[in-house]
């Protein structure tokens, strides 16, 4: 049984057709990116599949239930875990007290005292949540999310306003919790974070996915060009390079091409054989952030949509 099951999923908003004919799949244990510009449908998608939103059209499996159907909501509640950008939180309860409080509403939750160590709060464990810093708002949103051990968690923006380490460590957190079998849907504008956790993901733009696959293979990024950049020693001349370059700037070449082993090997070889230093060499294919804003640029013709 899959997680997340979506075929044919459609919703409008009046005259605005916020989904249009969407269709995706997430694995159990999988951590999967439902990426797209704002008003390409990432919010609407996701309250349909928590149950909080109604479809026109389609059918939807969530945990092997209709998210939509009423006598399945209170069971999947209790199975779902949800990170949003903004949750209401007591300012005058303790980071302890609101994750108790939270823990009783599902039938296996996890200790509190390990949810508040997972996401680093051990420190402010009996703070006031009105003395929190923003990042540790965010991090109590995370531990919101995962004290009822969901089947499946839904993270928006989960490291927004996290410094580089407490970022990591949500990362780790996500990795950890995917090991252990969470199946995890991540809504990111981060392309590092997706590329760094996602195993796979959907692109929306205007309401319809415009690409799916690993994040490794989108948009062909694993056929694509690669540049080969290094800077030479002073005494070398560009012009005895084995490969042409693609660009120069000063002693700094740029190589372009789609056969990287051949021509790395050529460059490697001659370097070797004439005992020259490749400063700075690397090796760098198409990002996904280029994928990703080539996709969504290239559906955003058309009237302007709402927020959704």
């Amino acid at each position: 049984m899959t997680a997340v099951s979506v075929t044919g999923l459609r919703k409008s908003f009046g005259s605005v057709r916020a989904l249009d004919d969407v269709s995706f799949e997430v694995e159990p244990g999988q951590v999967f990116a439902l990426l797209g510009p704002n008003g390409a449908g990432k919010t609407t998608s996701i309250e349909i599949l928590e149950g909080f939103t109604g479809r026109d059209s389609g059918t939807v499996r969530v945990l092997g239930v209709d998210p939509g159907e009423r006598h399945q909501q209170r069971w999947l509640r209790t199975r779902l875990g949800i990170v949003l950008q903004e949750l209401a939180v007591e300012p005058f309860f303790t980071v302890r007290q609101v994750l108790d409080r939270n823990a009783g509403f599902y039938p296996s939750p996890r200790p509190v005292g390990e949810v508040i160590e997972l996401v680093g709060l051990s420190e402010k464990a009996d703070a006031k949540v009105k003395t929190l810093s923003g990042g540790q708002q965010r991090r109590l949103d995370v531990g919101l999310g995962i004290v009822g051990n969901p089947d499946l968690l839904f993270l928006d923006e989960p490291t927004t306003g996290l410094d580089p380490a407490a970022r990591r460590t949500t990362w780790d957190l996500i990795r950890r919790l995917s090991g252990e079998g969470t199946t995890v849907l991540l809504s990111s504008h981060y392309m590092d974070e997706v590329e760094a956790l996602a195993h796979n993901v959907a692109v929306l733009a205007r309401g319809r996915v415009v690409a799916t696959g690993a994040p490794s293979s989108l948009g062909g990024r694993d056929h694509g060009n690669v540049t080969i950049r290094f800077t030479l020693p002073e005494d070398v001349s560009p012009a005895v390079l084995p490969v042409a370059p693609s660009a120069l700037d000063g002693r700094t070449v740029e190589i372009t091409t789609g056969d990287e082993v051949a021509v790395l090997a050529r460059i490697l070889n001659w370097a070797l054989e004439g005992g020259v230093e490749l400063h700075g060499l690397s090796v760098t294919r198409i990002t996904l952030e280029d994928i990703y804003l080539d996709l969504t640029r290239s559906n955003a013709d058309g009237p302007e949509r709402q927020d959704r």
